[in-house]
């Protein structure tokens, strides 16, 4: 099939992409970049935008750059930017870790990071990875430019706080002490199918004792979030099996998974043990 009719605008700064959005926002205009899920849903007809506003021409969107403690992704990023470490250290390390699990190559040669944030699908690993660093979103309007934690940004199953006359420009991660350690594990039936459950977690490991846990699950509820049940339970223990099931079992306690026609709520809550344990044991490795 093919898109319904749609008026097209090339804007070629951020003052003029916000401003063509500010126009066009009530009459469904939608703002592509790499567009790996918006146009096969307007091939299907399941979306008609009236207004596409791309934002690949904007120059400004391109910067990946650290300023101060944090690594800044602008909009128009691709995933494959971080095939290779952007930065030293294990935040480098782990995005080039966890985009290898992202669809398949070609897509992410074209798929965008904030992309992929401002989506939210449940099961998207930089998702994930927003929330279990405590990323900040930086949203513009015509008006105004806000920031918005991760914790606040992600509102459901592919609904975040962003106004309909807002731009993602940018996403901010922290930049990781250099004895951080961190584990990702995620479960597909095949490789570059959707995820059913993934975790992602990272600590410091002090005197063979973990500091500052996070754990964070995507995949299995509606959203991607910390589970600090799990995290207070890892918090001064040593880096070993008992801590890491205890970890796992009290993840398992406090989910509200998803249930759809092929996956039941029981499996994910199983599958959410799993993919801690795994996790918390690959950092540890």
């Amino acid at each position: 099939m093919k898109p319904a009719r749609f008026r097209y605008h090339a804007p070629k700064t951020i003052e003029e992409a916000v401003d063509t959005l500010a126009e066009v926002a009530g009459e469904d205009g939608r703002v592509l970049a790499g567009g790996q899920s918006l146009v096969p849903i307007m091939a299907f007809r399941l979306a008609r935008p009236a207004h596409l506003v791309d934002i690949n021409g904007v120059e400004g969107l391109r910067r990946l750059s650290v300023e101060g403690e944090r690594l800044c992704i602008g909009a128009c990023v691709r995933h494959a930017a971080f095939h290779t470490p952007v930065v030293d250290g294990p935040l480098g390390r782990l995005l080039a870790t966890v985009v290898r699990h992202i669809a398949h190559y070609p897509i992410r040669t074209r798929g965008t990071f904030c992309g992929s944030i401002a989506h939210a699908d449940p099961s998207a690993e930089w998702c994930l990875v927003a929330t279990a660093l405590g990323a900040e979103m930086v949203a513009r309007r015509a008006a105004s430019t806000r920031t918005i934690p991760a914790q606040d940004f992600f509102r459901g199953i592919m609904t975040t706080a962003l106004e309909e006359d807002e731009l993602l420009i940018e996403v901010r991660l922290p930049i990781l002490p250099a004895d951080t350690r961190f584990g990702f594990y995620e479960f597909n039936r095949r490789a570059g199918d959707f995820a059913l459950g993934m975790a992602l977690v990272a600590f410091r490991l002090q005197g063979g004792v973990i500091r500052e846990p996070r754990v964070a699950l995507g995949g299995i509820e509606s959203q991607p979030r910390r589970i600090a049940e799990a995290e207070q339970l890892l918090a001064g223990r040593a880096a070993e099996r008992a801590a890491f099931e205890a970890a796992a079992a009290a993840v398992a306690s406090v989910v509200d998974p998803l249930e759809d026609a092929v996956t039941s709520a029981t499996y994910r809550r199983d599958l959410s043990v799993t993919v801690t344990r795994r996790a918390l044991e690959r950092a540890a490795a």
